[in-house]
Formats: structure tokens, C-alpha cells, sequence
């Protein structure tokens, strides 16, 4: 239940990882990235526990909820149109201008490497499971947990999920060539990214497969989860539930573990409450 992590999301391991294997003197003129807001929220902490500036890139139609989080632990954010182009091209003019030390949100193997141990926790806390699921937008949090799971239980299946609007990875894995997405349109806005350089051949040499669901099924399975376990997740955790809803047969008694990505929403805007 990455929900219940610091920064609310399981981007606090990735990016805890990344700091602190920082030198000082490299973090000297602080570090930066872009982010939609739980990587930024997560880098802005992890630059406060080793007493270092952050600058973050976000679009400017982030949800309240994170920018309030980046601005709670002191990350200094800059706006940007919403789309990859107007970020990278951000964070270049920040980064020249600070000298700060780029941590990509996913396509970094410090990252990868942080994410890893959500898997690894998960195989410690259960028994053998048939399928371990995660969302996947960069690919940071599947590829770690595909790298996990074939060190520590090689025989259990990885399987994404991933909204029908930003499939991205779902037409890469299944042509074997990276194809990014072009405005991706999703209420699971942590999704919105497309794989990277680093993230991709993990992924295509390690997961099983990687099922597209509907937005109405990930509302649904984002309410059930509400209810059943009163547990506040975004739209970007119930992706994989999502999946099961939509797949129940093939899904029959298989043993299922769900990594429950971040739990990052904006209370005044729930997807049910909306016409």
C-alpha cells in the first residue's frame, strides 16, 4: 500500500534512493526534475532530509493536492505547458541556470533500483503468488518490480496494466518497438508518461504481459477499493484492479498480489462525483 507511503506515493523509494547516493558536493547547487507531482513531491522531500534545494517542473493542470504537496516540503516549482516537450525544455533552462542535478522520474537506474524494493517488501509479506501487478506510465515502478520479482520469485508472472487513453506501453511491449504516446488522455493522470530508453528493455525482457483498461473501470475498481478496504487511492492505483474487473475468467483463482502505487488525490474532485 504505496498510499501510505511518505509523499503518499511509492516514488518516495526512488527518489530517496537516488539523493542519497548523492554526494555532497553534488548536491551543492541542489537537484531538480519534471513530474505530473508525486515524483515531485517525493524529490522535494528527499532534497529536505539532506538539507538541498529542489527545483520542479510541473504542468500547469497538476491537481491542487500535489502542488500542495511539493510546496509542503519546499520544492520550488516552475509551470509549464502540459506536455513532455514544454517540461524537458523547462527543466533544461533550470538546469543550466542552477547547475542542480537532474533526477528523471523513472528513466534512471537509481529509480529503477528504488522502486525495486516495493516488490521486494511484497515477496517478504506474503506467500507465493501467481501474478504480481503494477500500473505502468515511465515505468519506473514495473520495471523495478519485474527486476524483483525475478530475483526473488522467479516463477510469479508480472503482469501491467495501463489505461486504453495512454497505451503506450501496451503497443511497445506488444511490437517490440518503442512507441511513444501522442496526447494521452486519461483520469489517471500519473499514467500520462511514455516508457523511457532504460525502462523499455527491462520491461520487454521481464514483464508477461500488459492489459489496457477502460476509464470506466478504473473508476469503478477506484471506488471499489474506497469502499472495501477504506484505503484512499488515485486513479493511477486502480488501473490493475481495473484489469481483474475487466478479465475476471482469465484472472480465476490465480493468487494476485497488487502493488497499490499512491493514494494522491484531490478530495474536492472525486471521478464519481463528477457529471
Amino acid at each position: 500500500c504505496e498510499n501510505l507511503q511518505k509523499a503518499g506515493a511509492f516514488k518516495s523509494r526512488g527518489a530517496v534512493n537516488s539523493v542519497f547516493l548523492l554526494s555532497i558536493g553534488e548536491l551543492q547547487n541542489g537537484v531538480c526534475t519534471h513530474s505530473s507531482g508525486n515524483h515531485a513531491a517525493a524529490l522535494a522531500r528527499a532534497a529536505s532530509l539532506r538539507n538541498t534545494k529542489a527545483y520542479v517542473v510541473m504542468p500547469n493542470n497538476s491537481s491542487n493536492v500535489k502542488i500542495a504537496a511539493v510546496k509542503n516540503y519546499h520544492g520550488e516549482i516552475s509551470f509549464c505547458s502540459p506536455n513532455l516537450e514544454s517540461r524537458e525544455e523547462t527543466l533544461k533552462e533550470i538546469r543550466e541556470k542552477t547547475d542542480a542535478v537532474e533526477i528523471h522520474p523513472y528513466n534512471d537506474y537509481r529509480i529503477i533500483a528504488g522502486q525495486a524494493t516495493a516488490a521486494k517488501e511484497l515477496f517478504e509479506q506474503t506467500d507465493h503468488l501467481d501474478i504480481i501487478m503494477a500500473p505502468v506510465g515511465g515505468g519506473g515502478l514495473l520495471s523495478g518490480t519485474a527486476l524483483a520479482t525475478k530475483y526473488f520469485s522467479p516463477k510469479t508472472k508480472v503482469i501491467a496494466a495501463e489505461p486504453k487513453g495512454a497505451d503506450d506501453a501496451f503497443r511497445s511491449f506488444n511490437s517490440g518497438v518503442f512507441t511513444p504516446s501522442v496526447n494521452p488522455q486519461t483520469i489517471a493522470d500519473g499514467l500520462l508518461t511514455s516508457l523511457g530508453s532504460l525502462t523499455f528493455p527491462i520491461i520487454k525482457e521481464n514483464v508477461h504481459s500488459i492489459i489496457t483498461v477502460s476509464e470506466e473501470s478504473i473508476v469503478e475498481a477506484m471506488k471499489l477499493i474506497w469502499e472495501r478496504t477504506k484505503l484512499i487511492v488515485e486513479p493511477s492505483s486502480a488501473v490493475p484492479l481495473a484489469a481483474i474487473l475487466e478479465n475476471k475468467k482469465e484472472f480465476f483463482k490465480q493468487r494476485i498480489g497488487i502493488i497499490i502505487s499512491g493514494g494522491n488525490v484531490d478530495l474536492e474532485h472525486l471521478p464519481w462525483t463528477q457529471p
